[in-house]
């Protein structure tokens, strides 16, 4: 629940009467573009495709569209959000996944918000994260959050028990499971030498005090927000269960900032890292940071 993102900035898109220019796309794990897509826009080239297809047929679409449209899941988003920015060309959201946390911060239930943006060129603007490896890397980007270390396990857990027992419950769960069973990570921090259990960034600022927060304030105002939990030996369930429970000020292990980049470094080999419900191994160096105003995406005003 709650209301959508507040912090993007207003900016006419342009207008696709009847879906002119716009290529929506279904992707891995998505389902079929809905039957609304085709009768609310009918001129609009729709192509299915998924797995390997996907970033290619992303990149070749985006090179000749005027708007860029994709149906699917954060992940799928995410790909489509990255062939957006490198061509330069605004982003149609079709909710089309099975959580959908962007679609919903950006205050989209279904196709038929976004539909009607189109209709009326009705867009805003927003910030991504961007993580990239130095120094010769190409980067990638975020909307929803980036982290290294315990959260894709936190996250997981909190899934798996969260309808059963409850939220609350189920974040202490699934603390004490990945200290059971996950090491802290020594690495970097803008020059400073440090072990971390998890470090999160999120694309603008979340509510929620834990490290694994819930829904965003902003989307607009072009900043990480960045939530740490400390390592150092093997400190016990009750101290990273405080991280999720309790406020910042009152846990040992927790720490929080908004920052507009940041220097990682002397990451171990073979440490995973996530962004937007996808993984990959994260490189030995990179920078992240905050690109305010970077995107254009279609949504009622």
């Amino acid at each position: 629940g709650g209301p959508p993102a507040r912090a993007a900035r207003p900016r006419g898109g342009p207008a696709g009467p009847g879906g002119a220019g716009v290529t929506p796309r279904g992707g891995a794990r998505a389902a079929p573009p809905p039957p609304l897509l085709r009768t609310r826009l009918p001129k609009a080239e729709v192509i299915e495709c998924e797995g390997a297809q996907l970033l290619p047929a992303l990149a070749e679409a985006a090179s000749r569209a005027t708007v860029l449209g994709v149906c699917g899941g954060d992940g799928t988003i995410n790909a489509a959000a990255t062939a957006a920015l490198r061509a330069d060309v605004p982003l149609a959201v079709f909710p089309g996944g099975t959580l959908n946390h962007f679609a919903l911060d950006l205050g989209l239930i279904g196709p038929e918000g976004t539909c009607e943006a189109l209709e009326h060129g009705e867009a805003v603007r927003i910030g991504v994260g961007r993580f990239s490896p130095g120094p010769d890397g190409e980067p990638g980007y975020f909307l929803n959050n980036f982290s290294i270390g315990a959260y894709p396990e936190l996250l997981r857990h909190r899934l798996r028990w969260g309808p059963r027992i409850g939220g609350g419950p189920a974040a202490l769960l699934a603390a004490w499971k990945v200290l059971r069973a996950e090491r802290p990570v020594r690495l970097s921090l803008a020059g400073r030498r440090r072990s971390v259990w998890l470090l999160f960034a999120g694309n603008g600022t979340y509510h929620g005090t834990g490290p694994t927060p819930g829904r965003r304030d902003g989307l607009g105002e072009g900043l990480l927000d960045l939530r740490l939990v400390h390592g150092g030996g093997r400190p016990g369930p009750r101290l990273l269960a405080a991280a999720f429970a309790g406020p910042l000020s009152r846990s040992p292990v927790h720490a929080a900032t908004h920052l507009r980049s940041l220097r990682i470094g002397s990451v171990p080999a073979g440490t995973p890292l996530a962004y937007d419900g996808e993984y990959a191994k994260a490189p030995r160096e990179l920078v992240l940071d905050a690109l305010p105003d970077a995107l254009t995406v279609y949504r009622p005003l």
